[in-house]
């Protein structure tokens, strides 16, 4: 007998998860029409725009915020729902509570990134389809077992590296694959963007509303701080993976696609925290570079890089007072400039302005067209494309905390001869808030 949209099943089995144990919930799509039912988890920041985009959407409801820090619901009821005359959605504070909830077909993940892959699993194991923000990963374990929850419970999991949704970036990446730029042997990721100090801020006590042991969940237990709080939280190396995990991934994703690579064999990274005296752990200039020996007729290089303050603007990606934030890839015939919705290219010796367009496109309507469909296939930010995408900022970022460059086995993705690095590639998880080794 088919189940229908709305049949909550509770397996006997159940998934543990955390302090619960989280019923099944099991989807049927009837038609176009159906109702998808979705609970947005983290509604600061980047979640905003997650709201704003299931809310506006046809046959699409947004059924409940989830945060812990409960100051934020009402600003986000009254500016995303009252004001355009949209029925309140629910609200909550523990994401389990939502899982638990068999009429939410799809959850939108915009935690801290130190949430990001168990948030995703543990929405897998009940069930649920999830958009996850970038990173999907705090590090690469971890995004190895979102993955695997994905296609052991044969859910739709798509990345938060929306540029793949453009079709001008799609245009651009075949007009590469076609010959236009000739031979392309280096990408370049560029990410130079105003981050000023954040300042010194001292241990306080929790505010009164703020739910400060689920915000930890996976992270070990450590005072509260207004700078390790709302967006700061980036700059800690806990909960985030700096500029180079953050506005990064998605350089990171367009470089790996347009050189069409996976995971390197030598990382090496380099850089510093500079200028200011201030809390942030994370470097603010950072360089980067993947090798990839493989690929292409000799090789292929992979570059990346994070400066935060004054600087040249190159190649096109950005122009005063704007920051200078894409790709460059460089062949033997021109080279390609990239940005968020778009392709510039330049041609031969004198540079000759060539094929260009701008167009954006909505991976948030992807993603519900495929939750529709279920065909995995049409999905153009694929958790695994993500994962690979988020891994290399992690590399780096363990090279950089090491001081040394690395070899790495990108097939079984450990690195060579170096005990020390292997166990960066994970973390310790603070109970009940642990990846499971088997999602």
């Amino acid at each position: 007998m088919p189940i229908t949209r709305r049949d909550f099943i509770k397996s006997s089995a159940g998934a543990a998860v955390g302090l619960g144990v989280l019923g099944r919930s099991t989807a049927a799509w009837a038609g176009a029409n159906d109702r998808i039912r979705v609970a947005v988890i983290g509604i600061n920041g980047r979640g905003k725009a997650h709201i704003e985009a299931f809310s506006t959407m046809e046959n699409v409801e947004v059924a409940t915020l989830c945060d812990v820090d409960e100051r934020l619901f009402e600003d986000r009821l009254a500016r995303y729902f009252d004001e355009k005359q949209l029925t309140r959605p629910g609200t909550a504070t523990d994401l389990r509570r939502v899982y638990e909830d068999g009429s939410i077909d799809v959850v939108s993940i915009a935690t801290p990134n130190h949430w990001h892959s168990l948030a995703g699993i543990w929405a897998c194991q009940a069930g649920k389809d999830v958009y996850v923000e970038k990173p999907c990963s705090h590090n690469v374990f971890e995004g190895r077992k979102l993955v695997e929850a994905a296609r052991r419970y044969d859910r739709i999991v798509q990345h938060g590296t929306q540029s793949r949704c453009s079709p001008a970036i799609r245009e651009g990446m075949q007009k590469m694959k076609e010959g236009l730029i000739g031979d392309v042997y280096m990408g370049k990721g560029m990410c130079y963007k105003w981050r000023n100090t954040i300042g010194k801020k001292p241990d306080a006590p929790v505010p009164a509303g703020v739910h400060y042991d689920l915000w930890l969940g996976p992270a070990l237990q450590r005072p509260f701080s207004e700078n390790r709080f709302h967006y700061n939280w980036h700059w800690h190396w806990d909960y985030g993976n700096g500029d180079i995990g953050n506005q990064g991934v998605h350089q990171m994703d367009l470089a790996r696609w347009g050189l069409g690579v996976g995971l390197p064999t030598k990382v090496t990274s380099m850089g510093g925290h500079f200028m200011f005296e201030d809390d942030q752990e994370t470097p603010n200039t950072q360089l980067a570079s993947f090798w990839y020996p493989d690929a292409g007729k000799k090789g292929i290089m992979l570059v990346f890089e994070v400066r935060h303050w004054i600087t040249n603007y190159e190649g096109g990606a950005g122009s005063p007072p704007d920051n200078n934030v894409g790709n460059l890839f460089y062949g033997s015939e021109g080279y390609m400039v990239m940005t968020g919705g778009g392709y510039k290219t330049f041609l031969g010796k004198e540079r000759q302005p060539g094929p260009e367009r701008n167009e954006s496109g909505s991976p948030f309507v992807n993603f519900i067209e495929v939750v529709r469909s279920r065909k995995r296939e049409d999905l153009l930010c694929d958790v695994e494309e993500g994962r690979l995408s988020s891994a290399l900022g992690h590399l780096a970022n363990i090279s950089y905390r090491l001081g040394r460059s690395l070899d790495f086995d990108p097939k079984e993705e450990r690195f060579l001869g170096d005990s020390e690095a292997d166990e960066m590639l994970t973390r310790s998880y603070r109970t009940p808030f642990v990846v499971p080794e088997k999602a």
